[in-house]
């Protein structure tokens, strides 16, 4: 899987709205096994420590990928997120853990041949789109398992789905989102990505196994960027660092972060 590895090495999807300093709320992420690095970022947990005095609202930033998540304590309850054009809010209750696989973009779809687009936008039962994961789920994570025990469950699970199949892939894709990983999403998807692939062709193959267009991923790609970058409040102000992934003014780009995150880029690295 050689051909695989430059995603992981150029991109990082970072979740940097569930990262709180509250002695109520813990949220924590284990990196995979090097067997399917190539495909899974991270494992993921999100829990309360102690009850809430309230519903707490969890917002998910885009980050391009898909994610299967699942309730520790009733792991019958399982889901899968597909890609998300915006940021996404929804209330979680007072208590919960939640445990995830956070795929790398494209990597959900080629391991389980799921078309991504009929995922976007969206949080469904994972029974509906792949039945016998979602049982396995159910028969093989117990609720008093660890969430470091989990994790090493289900990282055999994965090696053996890719090595019990053969992964094919389209190389044309692969170097076009290369292309978009290198340029950090700042570039024209229609003139830049010289690839062998139609333009046709190239929206339905980004639909399959992104879940969107190339444009759209691009833009997400562009966010995640300006994310890792981390930038203070000042230095946003002073390097224009929105100048050098494209955005035509601040306006602009203030703009565009709350789409993909929720809210200004002020508040979010405040």
């Amino acid at each position: 899987m050689n051909e695989l590895q430059f995603i992981r090495e150029y991109y990082r999807p970072i979740q940097p709205a569930v990262s709180i300093n509250d002695n109520k709320i813990n949220y924590r992420e284990i990196p995979p096994n090097k067997e399917i690095k190539d495909f899974v970022f991270c494992f993921w947990q999100l829990k309360t420590q102690k009850e809430l005095n309230s519903d707490y609202n969890y917002r998910v930033v885009s980050d391009g990928c898909i994610d299967i998540f699942f309730n520790h304590k009733e792991p019958t309850e399982n889901f899968v997120m597909g890609f998300c054009r915006k940021f996404v809010q929804f209330s979680i209750g007072k208590e919960f853990d939640y445990i995830g696989i956070r795929f790398l973009p494209a990597m959900f779809s080629l391991l389980f041949g799921i078309d991504a687009k009929t995922l976007s936008n969206q949080s469904q039962d994972l029974y509906n789109v792949l039945p016998d994961f979602s049982e396995w789920i159910t028969s093989n994570i117990k609720s008093t398992d660890s969430f470091e025990d989990i994790t090493e469950i289900i990282n055999k699970k994965i090696f053996q789905l890719i090595n019990n199949q053969e992964i094919n892939y389209d190389v044309r894709f692969l170097e076009a989102l290369k292309m978009i990983f290198k340029q950090h999403g700042h570039l024209d998807t229609e003139e830049d990505l010289n690839s062998e692939l139609s333009t046709r062709h190239l929206r339905r193959i980004f639909n399959f196994y992104l879940g969107t267009t190339a444009k759209s991923f691009s833009n997400v790609v562009r966010f995640q960027y300006i994310l890792n970058a981390n930038p203070s409040k000042q230095s946003l102000k002073e390097n224009k660092l929105y100048f050098d992934v494209g955005f035509f003014d601040q306006a602009h780009f203030i703009k565009n972060f709350k789409t993909f995150y929720g809210v200004t880029p002020s508040e979010a690295f405040h």
